[in-house]
């Protein structure tokens, strides 16, 4: 089998499949060196640096860099090294393959044409993201997955929904069968600081616990990388029992002020969908899963807090569904919520057609 010295593979990779990997896989085996163009244009609704970004992870042995076609010319300057083999898989085949080939003043080699290997395209999964999910790297995956936050003042049924919802979906199964549900980190930071707390005084309770400004932003973090994780490894939808966003109305309540810094993560969160649970018709009850009482002042603030998660909700713009009720109520709200959510498929819009 021939091997070249610099190879090149070109796409859109809208969003990159098992596929596009494949195919660069096979170039960078028979190449000393390989660059990997991802091609996009201005206006898409998967924005080019992230379509690079995956690449780069999932290729490190590779030179991966992106160029914006919105000019006839565009590509053909971004390599300025010399090709000598353009590595192609498109159905559509030769003549694609020795136009490129042609441009480079290269050699073109075509690779799995008909996808037997990786029965999959671009426009499968855009078409059907659930269908296509395992042919995704994590990265992609992560960057699909759409994630579902439930919210709520103290002692709403928080955890309970969540749980309530990821389970809802798992037993869809198939793919849904690998939903995940993210903690409250907070619940563990408290459950470390009442630790800390009882090595000095043990009797010490929950709430003997309290929180300084500096603890949020920490909280804040961790929620998010946990969150991150999760949606690498998960399926095409992510309940987060809490976030970082809901982080901030804590520091409110727990300090009286807003916290830039927790708000800075706030701002670089992904999430799609936020579910806050009303407090009415749910009684005070100690936290779940912790032992000691709720906070003296849990009962007062709970109407506070609901009102200033819906005010800030609506201030940054975050899609919002309330859920009221009695719990079988609540579910079936938030599936309803969530099922809409999925149905809509205007984040993997197909690509406007390429020029060639």
């Amino acid at each position: 089998m021939k091997h070249y010295g610099h190879g090149l593979v070109l796409g859109g990779f809208s969003p990159p499949h098992a596929g596009h990997h494949h195919l660069v896989r096979t170039a960078r085996e028979r190449c000393d060196r390989l660059t990997v163009l991802v091609c996009g244009i201005s206006a898409e609704s998967l924005p080019l640096a992230d379509r690079v970004a995956w690449m780069r992870e999932i290729h490190p042995d590779a030179l991966v860099v992106g160029a914006v076609d919105d000019s006839p010319v565009g590509l053909w300057d971004a390599v300025p090294e010399r090709v000598d083999a353009v590595f192609v898989a498109e159905p559509y085949g030769e003549s694609y393959g020795d136009e490129l080939g042609r441009r480079f003043g290269a050699e073109s080699v075509t690779v799995d044409p008909d996808r037997t290997r990786f029965p999959v395209s671009g426009a499968a999964v855009r078409a059907d993201l659930a269908g296509s999910w395992d042919f995704l790297e994590p990265p992609v995956r992560a960057a699909l997955t759409r994630r579902v936050v439930v919210l709520g003042a103290e002692s709403t049924g928080t955890t309970t929904m969540a749980l309530a919802l990821a389970d809802h979906y798992r037993r869809r199964g198939g793919v849904w069968a690998r939903t995940r549900y993210v903690p409250e980190y907070g619940r563990e930071y408290r459950a470390l600081k009442l630790a800390e707390l009882r090595a000095e005084r043990p009797g010490a309770t929950r709430s003997d616990v309290t929180f300084r400004s500096s603890d949020f932003p920490v909280i804040a973090r961790r929620q998010a990388e946990l969150e991150e994780e999760a949606a690498r490894d998960g399926s095409p939808v992510l309940v987060c029992d809490t976030d970082a966003f809901a982080t901030t109305i804590w520091h409110e309540r727990y300090t009286g002020t807003a916290s830039a810094e927790t708000g800075e993560v706030a701002a670089h969160g992904r999430q799609h969908l936020w579910l806050l649970t009303d407090h009415r018709g749910v009684e005070l009850e100690n936290a779940e899963g912790t032992e000691g009482t709720a906070p003296r002042d849990a009962e007062r603030l709970r109407p506070w807090m609901t009102a200033r998660f819906l005010t800030q909700l609506a201030h940054t713009g975050r899609r919002t569904a309330v859920l009221s009720g009695p719990h079988e109520e609540r579910l079936a709200a938030a599936v309803a919520a969530v099922d809409a959510l999925l149905a809509e498929s205007g984040h993997l819009a197909d690509p406007l057609p390429e020029r060639r």
